[in-house]
């Protein structure tokens, strides 16, 4: 089965059903140690995570590690170019959950990234990154500590699909074309819009199994929390992008009040029915002037659109969600991109998990982390129906390498992650509680070390391993 690596001798595979890990007392992880300062940082998280389980489960349960090879190691041993080779893609698939430090990029070999390639060829969907605030931790933030986020970015769309064509390429030159010429005179609300014929041209899909299958994983998370944290924001563009992340937000709504409708109230409907609730006389077209203020001034076709809103939500969920009842179900809202990067700053206390699409995905999850203390302590998971793979969100940082320096929080809070999805949260606790009052106590590598006022004495990067496990007890 494999060319250059064999599985432990010991162990058992973890399998999935209905997009949920079953998870053995022995199983066997695969972990790629990561370029650069992978080196240090793995080790470091390996031994942390196989002191939390032993401490945890007195034996009971174990993780056979399995490495594998994914990026400038992997080359040194299956030759140049050979960034992702497929003993690593085979054990992955065959043992369902891996973890990984940092990848270069590949500067050859047809691969633009390899975080976007297990992602795409795992169709590892959600991409799952927890931003919270551990105490002690230095933040260019005056109440870093009011954030408490979780950004479920979808993974294997939008533009990051890769789809696109280099300004003055004769495919791209011929798509300009017939857009200019063809498509764009053939729909109205398109006017006399053009492509301008120098550019360079992507497309940008976003479907809708692949926005509700997000969506779901987002809101069975939100099942899981305490009950002050069960919300779900759609986070889009779609007052510009209506078709697109438009659609996002609208797919979002049809799936979570149809799967999951005796769970949760939309932030609309809330309205509705707490203005039902102030006054049980108020009739459906003054409540529906208080859920749209502008009501009087809208066309009568757009009036009886939200009036029929307030009548459906009356007739169809006032039982089972009216006279408070809607206060223990899961909030869903939805913000403009734009909107929510100042909100988690300014109102950070009011959002929990956060379901987008790639591209904001991308830049909210990096705002959120340096909210917390930067991407050194953001953890990030990629997750599908049979497969996921725990990350570091950091680069490969090459000029530390070896150095014993870097702060392998990244890669530990990420390996919490994976103990979380497993089930093993007694040991994913273990770790927090570790490294939480490691940083309390003024414990940490040098990133954070000459940021604390006043500064301390850094600890190498298997010190703080050792600070982490030392404060289990």
């Amino acid at each position: 089965m494999y060319d250059k690596i064999n599985p432990p001798t010991t162990g058992t595979k973890i399998t999935f059903k209905n997009g949920e890990p079953i998870v053995p007392d022995n199983p066997i992880i695969p972990f790629i140690r990561g370029d650069g300062t992978g080196i240090d940082i793995w080790p470091a998280t390996q031994k942390v995570l196989d002191a939390a389980v032993a401490k945890a489960y007195k034996g009971k349960r174990q993780i056979s590690w399995f490495k594998v090879y994914a990026g400038d190691e992997s080359c040194d041993l299956y030759g140049t170019y050979q960034y992702l080779p497929q003993d690593t893609l085979t054990a992955i698939k065959e043992y369902g959950i891996a973890i990984k430090g940092p990848l270069t990029t590949p500067v050859g070999g047809g691969i633009r990234s390899l975080n976007v390639a297990l992602r795409q060829i795992f169709d590892l969907y959600a991409c799952v990154r927890p931003c919270r605030y551990y105490a002690g931790t230095p933040s260019p933030h005056k109440n870093p500590e009011k954030l408490d986020v979780i950004v479920y970015r979808e993974n294997t769309e939008d533009i990051y699909l890769g789809i696109e064509w280099k300004q003055g390429s004769e495919i791209g030159d011929r798509l300009i074309k017939i857009l200019n010429e063809e498509l764009i005179p053939a729909t109205p609300e398109h006017g006399k819009k053009q492509i301008p014929l120098d550019s360079g041209i992507g497309i940008k899909p976003i479907s809708k199994t692949g926005s509700q299958r997000l969506v779901r994983r987002a809101m069975k998370h939100a099942l899981s929390l305490p009950k002050a944290k069960q919300q779900v924001t759609l986070v889009h563009k779609g007052n510009i992008m209506k078709y697109t992340e438009g659609a996002f937000r609208d797919w979002g709504y049809e799936l979570v009040t149809s799967e999951f409708r005796a769970e949760c109230v939309t932030e609309r409907e809330s309205w509705i029915l707490s203005n039902k609730e102030k006054n049980p006389d108020l009739s459906a077209a003054a409540n529906a002037r208080e859920v749209d203020p502008g009501y009087d001034s809208l066309t009568p076709e757009k009036q009886a659109q939200i009036l029929q809103e307030v009548e459906t939500v009356l007739s169809t969920i006032w039982e089972t969600h009216g006279n408070g009842q809607w206060k223990d179900k899961i909030m869903v809202n939805d913000r403009i991109a734009d909107s929510i990067f100042q909100q988690i700053q300014t109102r950070p206390d009011e959002y929990s998990i956060l379901a987008t699409m790639n591209l904001n995905g991308d830049y909210l999850s990096d705002a959120a982390a340096a909210i917390v203390g930067g991407l050194g302590m953001g953890p990030g998971a990629n997750i599908g129906d049979v497969c996921a793979i725990f990350e570091a969100t950091h680069g490969t940082a090459p000029k530390h390498a070896g150095l014993d320096r870097i702060n392998p929080g990244s890669v530990i809070l990420s390996g919490v992650m994976m103990l979380e999805f497993m089930g093993w949260q007694e040991a994913a606790d273990l770790v927090k509680k570790g490294l939480g009052e490691a940083i309390a106590n003024s414990q940490v590598t040098y990133d954070l070390a000459r940021l604390l006022e006043p500064p301390v004495e850094p600890l190498k990067c298997s010190e703080f391993a050792d600070a982490i496990i030392k404060h289990f007890d």
